[in-house]
């Protein structure tokens, strides 16, 4: 056929579509509702999904660099569960870096929660006690004042760093640094403020804290066994060591803690990769049982397309034995439907992306994260639309050509 017959036959077809949606304002604007619902909720979804795993990252890399978690847990012994505190030691952090060929930095931390208080303010916060090793690992830097000395940390002085929440809370617009807070029965000097950390993947907000030296912790805060710590963060050399790190610290504890063959670890070694892999699962797999629930919806959107397209078939039974009878052949009938349901399947998915766009904007604008709609959604968005207008709109279609011209124009 000639490509210019062709397309003049094409936008022929497409012309007749359109008056046809356009004489039926409300009954086309109902059709395309439930498509319009479908998109607008895959789009919302890609981008949260999106977002949320952007947000994920930044919190897991806010651990630190290359950061191991050493936690305590319970070990099984005689098939009893034992329950005598934490086995973790501030000499394990040391043998940790002694022994280990890919363990840089290992920091003990214990840790509390306590309210803090500065003249009639106070603020709920969670106490760390640590070495300054901890704000290396982490890459927290000071924002205001600075960090404790080691003779502080070695002799136990009051001395406290706050988060950037709590010195709002407790100050206000004034500087913390050199100013004073009370925990429990003790007044502690504050001498630097954090800068801003944001949300933990434990759902915690970092900024709601209050470090100290672990030596103060122990003498001032809480009481603990010698050396006892709640935990130790450690870094590896570098990005390429971390998962050999693990491993190294996991066979050096279990040699220090003299666990046997075949006995359960009374420690858990968890790294930044292994946190990200879990929240990543999660919002996958929450991502996929949103798009399920859109994806009914456009397909019960379809359903309503094809419905319709079936309808006006039988409506314009008459008008399509006229076409027929002054030279329409079967493919231009085919082709009329077809792109009249194309086009309100077309019009359901420019509707749908419009309203995932001010959702996205509006969860953005609830949650406090920085959302966008992806032009790889929006393009998507109207390939699934389109897509779902040619498949539910050529069943009506294929019965418009197939129409008998003679009976098609005896019908009333």
């Amino acid at each position: 056929m000639n490509p210019i017959a062709f397309l003049g036959r094409l936008f022929t077809a497409l012309g007749l579509g359109l008056r046809s949606v356009a004489r039926n304002k409300l009954r086309a604007g109902l059709t395309t509702l439930g498509i319009t619902i479908g998109i607008a909720a895959v789009v919302t979804v890609t981008s949260l999904a999106q977002s949320a795993r952007t947000a994920v990252v930044a919190q897991v890399s806010a651990l630190g660099n290359n950061a191991l978690i050493v936690f305590p847990r319970s070990s099984r012994a005689s098939g009893a569960r034992e329950n005598v505190g934490s086995r973790l030691s501030e000499l394990d952090g040391r043998a940790l870096v002694r022994d280990s060929t890919s363990i840089a930095i290992a920091a003990p931390f214990l840790q509390a929660s306590a309210v803090a208080v500065h003249e009639g303010e106070n603020a709920a916060v969670s106490l760390i006690g640590t070495k300054l090793d901890y704000l290396q690992i982490r890459s927290w830097k000071v924002r205001a004042g600075e960090p404790w000395s080691l003779t502080a940390e070695n002799l136990g002085e009051k001395v406290v760093l706050v988060g950037a929440e709590t010195a709002r809370k407790l100050f206000g617009s004034a500087d913390p640094v050199g100013r004073e807070v009370r925990l429990g029965r003790f007044y502690f000097k504050v001498v630097g403020v954090l800068e801003e950390k944001g949300q933990s993947p434990f759902g915690q907000n970092q900024d709601e804290v209050v470090i100290m030296p672990i030596s103060t912790m122990r003498g001032a805060v809480i009481r603990t066994r010698p050396g006892e710590v709640h935990g130790l963060l450690l870094s590896a050399s570098s990005a390429e060591t971390t998962n050999r790190a693990l491993k190294q610290a996991e066979q050096i504890l279990r040699d220090r803690h003299r666990i046997q063959e075949g006995q359960d670890d009374d420690f858990a070694v968890r790294s930044q990769a292994e946190f990200q892999k879990l929240q990543e699962t999660i919002f996958g797999m929450l991502t996929l049982l949103l798009v399920g629930i859109a994806a009914i919806s456009l397909v019960v959107g379809g359903i309503g397309v094809m419905n319709i397209m079936l309808v006006s078939v039988t409506e314009r039974t008459r008008e399509i034995g006229i076409r027929m009878a002054i030279g329409a052949r079967e493919g231009d009938i085919l082709t009329q439907f077809l792109l009249e349901s194309l086009v309100l399947a077309t019009l359901g998915g420019l509707l749908g992306t419009g309203l995932g766009l001010a959702a996205v904007l509006g969860f953005g604008k609830a949650l406090g994260w920085e959302m966008t709609l992806d032009p790889t959604s929006f393009v998507l968005a109207l390939g699934v639309s389109s897509g779902i207008g040619l498949l539910f709109g050529f069943l009506p279609a294929r019965r418009a050509a197939k129409l008998d011209p003679i009976k098609a124009l005896g019908r009333e």
